[in-house]
C-alpha cells in the first residue's frame, strides 16, 4: 500500500511539475513574443513616421527640381532659396531623430545627397543659368537622393522582415516546447497510471491471498481447538477416569483391610500416573517453563522432548537470554513447535538445527532440517496449513516469517521479530 501511494505521489508531483514547467516557458515565451510584437509595432510606427517625413521632403525637392528644370524667368529664387532651407533643416533634424545606429551610415548619405542637390540648385540659381548640363548634374544629385530613400525603404522593410521572423519562430518554438511538455506529462501520467494499476492489482492479489491465509489460520485453530478438546477428552476419560476408578477400587480394598500393601503400592502408583498426565495436559496448554524461565530455556526444554520422542538429532544454539513481552514469547514457542511436529510429521529428516539470535535490534529465530522438503509455493502456505498459522504468529509479534524448500532440499524458516520490550534476565 505505502508504494502505491508513493508511486501516485511521485507520479502526481512529476506531472504537477511539467506542467508548470509548461506555464512558466509558455508564459515567458509568451511575455517575450509580446515584447517583440510591440518592439514590431514601434518600429513600425517609427519608421511609417520617418518614411512620411522622407516623403515629403523628397516631395519638397521634387518641387524644387521641377521649378528649376523649367523656364528661367518663371522661377521665384526667393521661394526655392527658401524650400532649399528647409529641406536642409529637415533632412538634419530626421538624422537627429534617428540617431546612432546600424542604420546611421545610409541617413548621412541621404543627408550628403541632399545637400549635394541643394548645393547644385542654389549654384544653378547663383549662375543664372539653365543650361542642360547644368540640370543634368541636379537630376543625378536627385536620382542619388532618390536611390538613398528606396535604400532606407529597403532597410525597414527587412528589419520589419527580421522582427516578423523572430515573432514567428518564437511562436514556433513555444508550440514546440509547449507541446514537448504537454507530452512528456501526458506520458508520465500514462507510466504512472499503468505502474499504479500494477501495483493496485498487485496488492489486491496480496489482500486476496492474505483473507486466504486468514481463513486456513482460521479453519487450522478451530482444527487445532478440536484436536485440544478432543484429546482433553481422552486423557480425562481414559487415562484420569481410569485410574481415578482403579484408586476408588483400591480404596474399597483397603478399608477391608488396611494392611494390603500390593493396594496401598497400586495406589500410589496410580496417583503418580495421573498427577503425569495432569502435567502433560497443562504442558499442552501452555508450557509454565516458558513463564517461568522464558524463551531460550523453553526452547531447550521442548528440543530435549522432541530429541528422546523423534531421535532426530537437533542441535541448538542460541546468544539471547533476555525476557520477551508474552505474547512474543508464546507466538516464537508456538512456531517452533508447529515447525518441530511438521518435521516428525512429514520430512523424515534425520538431523537439524534450531538458531535464536539477537542482532541489530532485531530477534532471529533459524530452523534447518535435511528432510525431502516440498515443492509447495512457499509464499501461499501450500506446504502445509500449518505454515499459515506459523506467518500469522510471526506478523503478530511484529515481525515475519520466510521459508525456503524444494524437493529433496529440506526446509529452510527464517522468523524475525523486534526486540522491544526486551527485558534482562536477573543475575
Amino acid at each position: 500500500m505505502r508504494a502505491l501511494v508513493r508511486v501516485l505521489a511521485i507520479g502526481f508531483t512529476a506531472v504537477i511539475l511539467s506542467l508548470a514547467a509548461a506555464a512558466f516557458i509558455g508564459a515567458n515565451n509568451a511575455r517575450s513574443i509580446a515584447s517583440s510584437s510591440s518592439s514590431l509595432v514601434t518600429d513600425q510606427l517609427v519608421i511609417t513616421h520617418l518614411l512620411d517625413e522622407v516623403e515629403r521632403e523628397q516631395s519638397a525637392l521634387n518641387a524644387s527640381l521641377y521649378r528649376l528644370a523649367g523656364s528661367p524667368n518663371a522661377i521665384d529664387r526667393s521661394q526655392v532659396l527658401s524650400d532649399l532651407d528647409e529641406s536642409d533643416r529637415q533632412i538634419d533634424e530626421l538624422v537627429a531623430k534617428a540617431g546612432p545606429g546600424p542604420d546611421h551610415p545610409i541617413w548621412e548619405n541621404l543627408r550628403s545627397a541632399t545637400l549635394a542637390f541643394s548645393r547644385q540648385a542654389r549654384e544653378l540659381l547663383n549662375g543664372g543659368k539653365n543650361s542642360g548640363e547644368a540640370n543634368g548634374y541636379l537630376f543625378l544629385r536627385h536620382e542619388a537622393v532618390t536611390e538613398d530613400v528606396a535604400a532606407l525603404v529597403d532597410l525597414f522593410y527587412a528589419r520589419a522582415q527580421d522582427t516578423q521572423r523572430d515573432v514567428n519562430h518564437k511562436i514556433e518554438r513555444l508550440q514546440a516546447e509547449s507541446t514537448v511538455l504537454v507530452g512528456t506529462a501526458l506520458i508520465i501520467a500514462l507510466i504512472c497510471a499503468l505502474v499504479t494499476v500494477r501495483i493496485a492489482a498487485r496488492v489486491f492479489s496480496q489482500m486476496q491471498w492474505q483473507t486466504g491465509e486468514l481463513s486456513r489460520v482460521s479453519f487450522r485453530m478451530l482444527e487445532i481447538q478440536e484436536e485440544v478438546a478432543r484429546r482433553f477428552s481422552h486423557e480425562l476419560h481414559d487415562e484420569l477416569g481410569g485410574s481415578l476408578t482403579a484408586i476408588k477400587s483400591d480404596l474399597a480394598a483397603l478399608a477391608a483391610d488396611p494392611t494390603d500393601k500390593a493396594r496401598i503400592d497400586d495406589c500410589t502408583k496410580l496417583v503418580e500416573d495421573s498427577i503425569s498426565n495432569v502435567r502433560e495436559l497443562s504442558q499442552l496448554l501452555r508450557p509454565t517453563i516458558l513463564d517461568d524461565f522464558g524463551l531460550d530455556a523453553s526452547l531447550r526444554w521442548l528440543i530435549g522432548r522432541f530429541r528422546e520422542r523423534t531421535r532426530i538429532d537437533v542441535e541448538y544454539n542460541s546468544n539471547f537470554e533476555g525476557r520477551l513481552p508474552d505474547q512474543t514469547e508464546t507466538h516464537l514457542f508456538r512456531i517452533v513447535q508447529e515447525a518441530l511436529t511438521n518435521m516428525a510429521r512429514h520430512s523424515q529428516a534425520t538431523r537439524a538445527s534450531i538458531s535464536l539470535q539477537s542482532e541489530n535490534g532485531m530477534l532471529r529465530l533459524s530452523l534447518k532440517d535435511n528432510g525431502r522438503g516440498f515443492s509447495g509455493d512457499r509464499h501461499n502456505g501450500t506446504g502445509g496449513m500449518g505454515i499459515s498459522g506459523m506467518r500469522a504468529r510471526a506478523a503478530s509479534a511484529g515481525g515475519g516469517l520466510e521459508i525456503e524448500s524444494s524437493p529433496g532440499g529440506g526446509v529452510s524458516i527464517e522468523v524475525w521479530a523486534p526486540l522491544a520490550g526486551v527485558q534482562k534476565e536477573p543475575a
